[in-house]
């Protein structure tokens, strides 16, 4: 009865007086056990089990803000767990956040993300820079590195319009927390190096943002052509990348009449060509 006395007088404490912008920070004091990072894998458990996992994520730069895509495969060991997951996400008015690995984990790590933002703005009564919610989100992943030492890993891709700097910009990450800013594109994902290899090829610094999306569903397929986590677009059953697109007027995913237009131009489009839009040699 002590000991509920004790915790309950320290919750109101907490609830009473946060004392942080975090909300990271406060669920760690209130309630530890409902961070991503604290949890431990079941006795007898190992991360080979049978585990969906996401692929792949792709992000690229255009003059005035950035597009992220994500495919829509996740698998457990070589089987198809889901056709249609998304994993490209709002992270506020002007971010978004797309995670690859280990899909639960994952998905929580991004709704807790959403939580951080908006807990301090309503902290704070002004948003992070892009800089601070790429830090917080690091912090985040460092939080999960337990899980990961496990085989339980979480990486995710951040992009945001930096309104400072009226330009969007990319950040990815390691799962030890480690943050890195990448220029101009990026892609994470087992799928990455074949997606990176197409972006190499298509990117130029003068892109619209309709090409930017263009060029990341090449990037999608290419990676699909060659790794079989990672899944194009389905024209058959309708699914089609998640698109979304960050500029100065804020965060908006391409609605879905949008994305099978561009998805059906990339599929028809190799039909003549297997490989893809060629880059000039000159």
């Amino acid at each position: 009865m002590a000991s509920h006395d004790a915790h309950t007088g320290r919750s109101a404490g907490l609830f009473a007086n946060p004392g942080t912008s975090s909300f990271t920070d406060f669920l760690g004091g209130y309630s530890p056990d409902l961070l991503p990072g604290s949890r431990s894998l079941p006795e007898g458990a190992s991360a080979g089990d049978e585990i969906p996992h996401g692929t792949t994520i792709v992000a690229v730069t255009f003059p005035g803000g950035v597009v992220m895509a994500g495919d829509r495969r996740a698998t457990a060991g070589n089987v198809i767990a889901q056709r249609d997951v998304e994993k490209v996400f709002r992270a506020d008015e002007f971010s978004a956040i797309a995670v690859a690995g280990t899909a639960g984990l994952g998905m929580e790590l991004v709704r807790l993300f959403q939580v951080e933002l908006e807990h301090y703005e309503k902290r704070e009564g002004r948003t992070l820079s892009v800089e601070g919610k790429a830090n917080r989100l690091a912090t985040m992943v460092r939080g999960n590195l337990a899980m990961a030492m496990q085989g339980l890993a979480v990486v995710p891709l951040f992009a945001g319009y930096d309104e400072a700097r009226a330009e969007g910009r990319i950040f990815s990450y390691d799962p030890a927390g480690g943050r890195y800013e990448e220029r101009d594109f990026h892609a994470i994902g087992s799928g990455s190096v074949f997606a990176r290899g197409s972006l190499k090829k298509l990117f130029r610094r003068d892109l619209s943002a309709d090409d930017a999306a263009l060029a990341c569903v090449h990037a999608l397929y290419d990676a699909a052509d060659d790794d079989s986590a990672t899944g194009g677009p389905d024209l058959a059953r309708g699914i089609y990348p998640v698109v979304a697109v960050v500029t100065a007027e804020g965060y908006r995913r391409l609605g879905e009449d949008e994305v099978g237009a561009v998805a059906r131009a990339v599929v028809e489009g190799r039909y003549d060509a297997p490989g893809g839009p060629t880059a000039p040699l000159r």
